[in-house]
């Protein structure tokens, strides 16, 4: 709370009396059932899909975003168009975050040598980025076909080679190496025939206190599970091991009903096949982590996910690596829906206010708000 002024005329006498000022919610409040998360801007220029965005500061924002030609004209640095789902690119603002722009349409990423390849350089599949600065550092974690790949930086621009965060990694048949219970993909109603029976990486978040890096990746399928890494983040990034609580929390242990396919009859069911796509900001003595939850496909044999929803997640105590919980009433924002960019949201607190990019719409990524209820 924060003090203000009011003043009070009685007859030629003004007093100057001082009130207490509300201040902003923060997500305690969301999860306690005291504030709500409310659209504040309906479409802020960054196309649909998974960006990060970060504050820079004096009303400045990045947003790290995959993108390709399809998507925004995108050429690489060797000057070709940039297939589909695209390479790693750098929006900004400068209003305060209310609107993105791609002032230079090329991959940041460098190619070791013309032209591109994607299997060395991975320049048409640098996916989901997630970025964290600590230190005049910049650490970057995105999938490549499903893989989680680590890269660092001084400046947040020019970035070094990869590394794997686990090999095998991705997905993988149990016949070319073994997987343990969390890793593994079990049966899902809608799909038959599946080779891959293991999974790790997809979508990751990371998250940097003082000297430990953190890794949060998806860990299985049907059920889905949310696992983390973490190693100093000073040492090699291929360093980063299993963290002590495996997996942090797991999803839904069934699909649900079969006839309903959207909707808050689902919600309990919303992120059975994956959980991804982590976004961790400290308040309080809680981690809370916005995450992506995929129910799956509606149809047998559709062969693509249909159902995503948005979904929370904090520490039970003050540790990352320890007990988590879900928060009761996901997924928020909107119900289980053919909305692929909803489930990948970037939380940002600045100046006390907490806000949240996301899909507003199939077509649109916009901003939202917490508020009091």
């Amino acid at each position: 709370m924060g003090w203000r002024t009011f003043s009070l005329i009685i007859g030629t006498i003004i007093l100057t009396l001082p009130v207490m000022a509300q201040e902003s919610p923060t997500l305690d409040d969301f999860w306690a059932g005291r504030a709500e998360w409310v659209m504040d801007i309906a479409d802020v220029g960054l196309p649909v899909g998974e960006s990060d965005t970060v504050y820079k500061g004096g009303g400045v924002y990045w947003s790290y975003l995959h993108a390709s030609d399809q998507s925004a004209g995108v050429i690489d640095q060797c000057g070709m168009p940039v297939e589909f789902p695209g390479c790693l690119t750098l929006w900004e603002s400068i209003d305060g975050g209310k609107s993105f722009a791609l002032k230079t349409p090329i991959c940041l990423m460098a190619c070791d040598s013309c032209p591109c390849e994607d299997q060395r350089d991975h320049i048409t599949a640098q996916q989901y980025p997630r970025v964290a600065f600590a230190d005049g550092k910049a650490y970057l974690a995105y999938e490549w076909h499903a893989q989680t790949m680590l890269r660092e930086s001084s400046d947040g621009i020019n970035w070094s080679g990869w590394e794997y965060l686990r090999t095998p990694g991705g997905t993988w048949p149990s016949t070319y190496a073994p997987c343990s219970p969390v890793e593994k993909i079990g049966a899902h109603p809608n799909i038959r025939g599946q080779v891959d029976d293991c999974l790790v990486g997809a979508p990751p978040g990371i998250y940097v206190e003082r000297d430990m890096l953190y890794v949060f990746v998806a860990a299985g399928s049907a059920p889905g599970h949310m696992r983390c890494y973490k190693g100093n983040r000073h040492d090699s990034l291929a360093d980063l091991t299993v963290c002590n609580n495996d997996p942090l929390f797991t999803g839904a242990g069934e699909y649900g009903p079969l006839d309903i396919t959207e909707g808050a009859e689902i919600a309990p069911y919303f992120d059975f096949r994956y959980i991804s796509s982590a976004e961790v900001v400290k308040v309080g003595d809680h981690y809370y982590m916005a995450y992506e939850g995929v129910r799956g496909p509606d149809v047998l044999e559709r062969g693509m996910d249909t159902q995503f929803g948005l979904g929370f997640a904090r520490s039970v105590g003050s540790e990352i690596d320890g007990a988590w919980e879900k928060y009761p009433e996901n997924p928020v924002i909107m119900p289980v829906t053919f909305n692929w960019g909803i489930g990948h949201a970037d939380i940002l607190i600045v100046d006390g206010e907490t806000v949240m990019y996301t899909a507003t719409s199939q077509t649109t990524r916009g901003r939202y708000v917490l508020e009091w209820r």
